[in-house]
């Protein structure tokens, strides 16, 4: 393995790893909050001892998001050192935010771990919120600096200098709000139908099935509206990037020639060297449609791009079709389990639905994956687009293939970690009730 290919892999490893850790850590204090305030208006034990159940789990995310998040600052400098040389000035607004967002973050959620009994109790729950919404904002932030690089702006290149910098520009730039909530969302929806999946298993075993029905609706109602507003946001990403990106949008679709108006390919095996498509499913004019609004809109194919700007096309491509998939498979999903609770259903009796959610625990974070390959891969050869190439921002150092085979470990052993303390942590899980009535388990 040579160093360039072995310090892109490391960072592709450390982001693939930071992002769960990272995306569950910033959603799941929404769910304790939650949980927090029905035992604050309904003095209802089996929430307060959800809401402390679910505060050890945003502990153990919050430790592990901050050991991987550390690891990816450092790896930046190291691996990258022209990038940061150039680019660090310039975006480095929202890292700075970020710190100080993790901060607030970190004294909250320890105001709140200790402060069962010595806090007022309605500002016991605010503290709790407030893990929440500075865990939000510091993944807001970071994206926006990703953001950046697919969309540089606040700073003039002349003749290879960075003049003029703006950082307030830098961090608001056209792709920032599309990334942010894109991802936002994504972090909702994977991290619900995750949590909510365990709690469905737990009812499936009948065990503490009081408490994880609970925690099954609470979760649920967060997945699936994050999985129906998820088409919308990919929408305007869309857009976004066919004005901003268009070598991107034609690898996401395999789209070789400029079309117009352009289909919509569901599916296929792509080869790179003959430049086709085969076994697509073909939608005349919907890529036309979801690119510009406009059916017969004229859609830029890789033949417009020099060869040595195109991104990979069959990664991208298989990466994009995986997310779409899975994200219309969950919001179908959505739409049953919203249908199943408007008309007051109880979830007991659908084991059907219950086994949907323990089907879709990973397929949330497996889409959250590769919507990452499609915004960094689609990127290619660029490190910020149109800027500096991924190449000439590598360091120099030999050597770094092992630096990837000892991260690699690391981070193998901080997931087994994890797993094992998670899994204890739900196996820990009291037993509310032994004998509850059917009047209590549809409360």
């Amino acid at each position: 393995m040579d160093d360039f290919l072995a310090a892109r892999s490391q960072m592709a490893l450390s982001l693939g790893f930071h992002i769960i850790f990272s995306c569950i850590g910033m959603v799941m204090p929404f769910f304790m909050a939650v949980s927090h305030y029905k035992w604050l208006k309904t003095n209802d034990e089996v929430y307060k001892n959800l809401t402390k159940a679910w505060s050890k789990g945003v502990a153990i995310f919050f430790a592990t998001g901050a050991v991987s998040g550390t690891m990816l600052s450092f790896e930046l400098g190291l691996l990258w050192p022209k990038f940061m040389e150039h680019a660090g000035p310039i975006f480095g607004m929202p890292f700075s935010l970020e710190g100080t967002a993790f901060f607030i973050e970190a004294i909250a959620l320890g105001f709140f771990l200790y402060g069962w009994n010595k806090l007022n109790k309605w500002f016991h729950w605010f503290t709790g919120m407030v893990v929440g919404v500075s865990g939000l904002a510091s993944g807001i932030l970071v994206v926006a600096a990703n953001a950046w690089m697919n969309s540089p702006a606040g700073f003039d290149f002349v003749n290879g200098q960075y003049l003029n910098v703006d950082p307030i520009q830098a961090m608001f730039n056209k792709a920032w709000f599309s990334q942010a909530l894109h991802m936002c969302l994504a972090a909702f929806t994977a991290t619900g139908f995750a949590v909510a999946g365990v709690h469905a298993l737990m009812i499936l075993r009948n065990q503490n099935k009081v408490f994880h029905l609970r925690a099954f609706k609470i979760a649920a109602v967060f997945a699936c509206i994050g999985a129906l507003l998820q088409p919308l946001s990919g929408d305007i990403s869309a857009k976004d990037v066919a004005k901003r990106q268009p070598a991107k949008l034609a690898a996401m679709e395999a789209l070789y020639k400029t079309e117009k108006p352009a289909p919509l390919l569901i599916g296929g095996i792509v080869n790179e060297k003959e430049q086709t498509v085969k076994g697509a499913i073909k939608i005349p004019g919907a890529l036309s449609f979801l690119a510009h609004g406009d059916f017969k809109g004229e859609v830029k194919g890789l033949d417009q791009i020099p060869k040595n700007e195109q991104p990979p096309v069959a990664i991208t491509h298989y990466a994009f079709q995986i997310m779409v998939g899975i994200g219309t498979l969950l919001a179908m999903i959505s739409l049953v389990f919203f249908i199943n609770l408007f008309r007051k259903k109880s979830f007991l009796e659908k084991t059907w639905l219950l086994k949907l959610f323990v089907f879709a625990i990973p397929l949330g974070y497996v889409a959250l994956e590769a919507g990452w390959v499609v915004t960094e891969v689609g990127r290619q050869p660029w490190i910020i687009y149109g800027i500096m190439r991924t190449k000439d921002a590598v360091t120099p150092m030999p050597g770094i293939a092992y630096s990837f085979y000892i991260f690699s470990a690391i981070y193998i052993s901080l997931s087994i970690v994890v797993t094992f303390l998670l899994y204890r942590q739900i196996k820990m899980v009291p037993v509310l009730y032994n004998n509850p009535t059917t009047e209590t388990l549809n409360h």
